[in-house]
């Protein structure tokens, strides 16, 4: 039979190695140090309902003021189970006491926190700061505070314990029990303390008013609160012409018919050019029966003729639905069906995967536009009515289900992002604007429309020029773009050249990170290289028309972190809960998009949708579309990005659904069962690395080529891993964390293992391991570059840390690593081995 030390001491042991840091929003704008109160009576009437409840279920008032505090630590911090400091006996330091919030009624709740609390007062007398020690604990346990002893009373300075940040207790003042709160000044202000203790006595007052309603459907905000988040964090309101993008343009042709709307590599057509194109194509899709809204499929490289077939179904009437002519005819042929579209404008050398795709749909039409435009139709415009509400375009996004989600967005959302781009990127009148986002890419859509608003050109930029990134700067400087949005990964290649051949970029006044986390230490080297252009942070859906949060930057930003920014014109951010209720401010939640940026759903897909999109409650007439990413607001008014909140991942700017991967790789014949998960950051790239079970490995090559055949390269994974059986949870769930760890380490190093042999195979292997995230001493001779997580822009950044001692086209001849190192050796002069040898000391 255990003693009372030993329970006592196993209680506590297994209390302090659970662990559970519950942290509170810091809101302040002057962070200066100190300490302060605030006081807030308990209405009467409350106190009294709450004192027979709690005679009723035999707890004492101590258990429901606990409970309540709970509850606002969980509204708080965005946790169901809680931490904080409890002082069981006056003048004692507080110990660890661990809440739960689970969904239930407040009478549950006050249960729960009496059961926690009972169990805590009856080890209270264990030496716990001494087990601390001996386990080794340094890291505080909690930053908050229950005193309910009296332990905050009034008169003299008021005193924190250190590492707390607030202290809650309560006092009887002139016959009122007063809540006390006592707080550093330096993470949170006076009026954010206030509302603490009004969350306080709204969980108070709930209880008291209905103990069995549900407490997680029940918000602590106020009235104030809820319109301020909904009204002040909101977006400008800013009324929208009464024309549509395309019409807009149409103004554009009528007063400089003569200028050059747009530039494909030698070629350039202008604004009349343009216009009587898209107006020739535009006739041949409504001489084809398109009627209002109907799907026209675009299957073309981005070109010129790619320009005139998206204005020409906007002037139409119709759907834009861009498919890029390299996608595997299978996605090619899901787009089309689920889409029901019927008509497809392509191009000579596009249609290859578009062919087989239409072997399966005997009714979707395929019209070239060099035939159409042989049809001759008149070229001037159209005349066909469009309202604001009516959709413009359909972007095909992974889908987890394992079909790809076409979300709809209107006309009216479409000009709103196209008109917050041009004011806060200060788009210029005449700016040349480089089009680089792939077709199906949402940036693409304001980046090849958006200057011909403003009198400007449009730079189409091929594939192939992006790739090299000399090429790539070259031509924004000779080509005088004023503008620039690039993902955060190929924004760091375009740095890294430019911090190794500095030149000025004399008309280049705004870059555009997008697509994926920003990271500050990128801002910073920004800022160093080229502190007289600006970074305009951006975030947001294709389901809300692309980016609806701008964070304009001049400098290099205070906070560790990048923020989001604010809400562009005429749209509302909400941060929920998993009610679809606002937090308190500071609080962690779900990002929620409403306004005009919100699209319509996914088409044909009523399921998704619903699980997506819904009715905004706080603002009629517009719809709410939830997000798959958690944040915050900061007390700037500015959000803040947190993470995922599913499975969901960008990888190089596209947002890649993990169960769509999961199902191809299970349709692979051998494959029994699969996971996929994502390894490496931010700065080397994300990377996709894949495992499976089955009767035996498979070649890689194979499953990679398989893979190929289903999805767009940029969602194939960059490794394959065999297991007799995959790991699994407690519940019988494919363990993720463990093969997530398992990624990381894996180096390919077993049986068989090579090193590197040769001086320049050893240098070359250093410069893999910088480029691709991977120990030196795991990279193999005959590693392949692309299989170890390669990919083009990766391979990019190999040639300039190498400083071009190899090209991207020599990479991709010589992936295997003693091949390179061979070529290098073999290559004329010593150029490129003392290039090697200098990259490879400075490592």
């Amino acid at each position: 039979m255990r003693t009372p030390s030993e329970a006592d001491r196993e209680f506590w042991h297994g209390r302090l190695l659970a662990g559970g840091f519950t942290a509170i929003p810091r809101w302040t704008l002057d962070r200066v140090p100190g300490i302060a109160e605030h006081e807030a009576p308990i209405p009467g009437e409350d106190v009294a309902t709450l004192r027979r409840l709690a005679d009723e279920l035999a707890v004492p008032l101590s258990s429901v003021l606990l409970a309540a505090h709970a509850k606002v630590l969980a509204a708080l911090s965005g946790e169901r189970e809680v931490s904080t400091g409890y002082v069981a006996v006056a003048g004692r330091r507080p110990l660890p006491c661990r809440l739960t919030t689970e969904p239930g009624s407040w009478r549950a709740l006050l249960l729960d926190t009496h059961r926690a609390e009972s169990e805590l007062l009856s080890h209270k007398d264990f030496p716990v700061d001494d087990l601390r020690r001996e386990l080794g604990l340094a890291e505080p346990s909690f930053e908050t505070v229950v005193d309910l002893t009296g332990g905050l009373g009034v008169g003299g300075d008021p005193v924190l314990a250190e590492n707390t940040v607030l202290s809650m207790g309560t006092s009887w003042h002139s016959g009122r029990l007063v809540l006390r709160l006592r707080y550093r000044t330096d993470a949170i202000d006076a009026g954010y303390a206030g509302r603490i203790a009004d969350y306080h006595l709204t969980a108070l007052a709930l209880t008291a008013a209905d103990p069995d309603a549900e407490h997680g459907r029940q918000s602590l905000l106020s009235n104030e609160e809820l319109l301020f988040q909904l009204d002040r964090l909101a977006g400008p309101r800013r009324e929208l012409p009464d024309h549509r993008m395309h019409e807009l343009f149409e103004q554009r042709v009528e007063a400089h018919p003569d200028a050059v709307a747009a530039v494909h590599r030698d070629r350039q057509w202008t604004y009349r050019e343009l216009n009587a194109r898209a107006n020739r194509l535009g006739r041949a899709l409504l001489a084809r029966g398109l009627r209002r809204e109907g799907v026209v499929a675009v299957v073309m490289e981005r070109n010129l003729d790619w320009m005139a077939a998206v204005l020409a179904i906007f002037k139409a009437g119709g759907v834009y639905l861009p498919l890029e002519p390299h996608f595997p005819a299978g996605r090619i042929a899901t787009a089309l069906s689920r889409a029901e579209c019927t008509l497809v404008l392509t191009e000579h050398g596009s249609t290859t995967t578009l062919d087989q795709a239409l072997d399966s749909l005997p009714g979707v039409r395929k019209l070239s536009v060099d035939a159409a435009y042989s049809e001759d139709h008149a070229d001037g415009n159209l005349g066909v009515g469009v309202a604001p509400d009516q959709l413009a375009y359909v972007l095909f996004t992974s889908g987890s289900t394992g079909e790809p989600k076409g979300a709809m967005c209107e006309h009216a959302g479409m000009l709103n992002h196209i008109y917050a781009k041009i004011a806060d990127l200060e788009v210029r009148a005449g700016e040349v604007i480089p089009q680089t986002g792939p077709q199906c890419f949402d940036i693409s859509v304001w980046q090849l429309v958006a200057a011909l608003l403003v009198g400007g050109r449009t730079l189409l930029v091929d594939q192939e020029v992006i790739l090299n990134v000399e090429r790539f700067v070259d031509t924004v400087v000779d080509c005088r773009a004023g503008v620039l949005q690039l993902v955060p990964s190929y924004l760091d290649v375009v740095l890294s050249y430019l911090e190794q051949h500095p030149r000025d970029l004399p008309h280049l006044h705004t870059v555009s990170p997008t697509g994926d986390f920003l990271k500050k230490e990128l801002v910073q080297r920004w800022f160093a290289a080229q502190p007289k252009i600006k970074l305009v942070n951006t975030y947001g859906l294709t389901e809300t028309s692309d980016d609806a949060v701008h964070e304009i930057m001049d400098r290099v930003p205070d906070a560790e972190r990048v923020p989001l920014g604010r809400p562009i014109n005429n749209v509302n951010v909400y941060i929920v809960d998993e009610n679809m209720s606002p937090v308190p401010l500071g609080a962690p939640g779900v990002i929620v998009f409403s306004g005009v940026c919100v699209g319509r759903g996914y088409i044909n897909d009523p399921k998704r949708t619903r699980l997506v999109f819904m009715t905004d409650p706080h603002c009629p007439g517009h719809r709410l579309c939830r997000t798959g990413d958690y944040g915050r607001w900061r007390p700037d008014g500015k959000l803040e990005f947190l993470g995922r909140r599913d499975n969901q991942v960008k990888i190089r700017g596209f947002r890649v659904e993990i169960g769509e991967i999961e199902n191809a790789l299970l349709r692979v014949p051998g494959v029994r069962d699969g996971a996929v998960v994502v390894t490496g950051d931010a700065d080397r790239g994300k990377r996709l690395v894949a495992f499976y079970s089955g009767w035996r490995p498979l070649d890689s090559a194979v499953v990679r080529d398989r893979l190929g055949e289903l999805l767009p390269e940029y969602m194939v994974p960059s490794a394959f891993h065999w297991r007799e059986g995959l790991p699994l949870t407690a519940n019988g769930k494919i363990d993720r964390r463990t093969l997530t760890a398992l990624a990381g380490e894996l180096g390919i190093v077993g049986d068989g293992f090579q090193p590197p042999s040769t001086p320049t195979e050893r240098r070359l292997a250093a410069v893999w391991a910088a480029v691709l995230g991977i120990p030196q001493d795991q990279i193999d001779r005959r590693d392949h570059f692309f299989d170890r997580g390669g990919t083009s822009l990766s391979a990019v950044t190999l040639a300039i840390t190498l400083d071009h001692a190899v090209s991207l086209t020599d990479v991709t001849r010589h992936p295997i690593l003693a091949d390179l190192a061979g070529a290098l050796d073999g290559s004329s002069g010593q150029g490129a081995a003392e290039s090697l040898a200098r990259t490879s000391s400075s490592n």
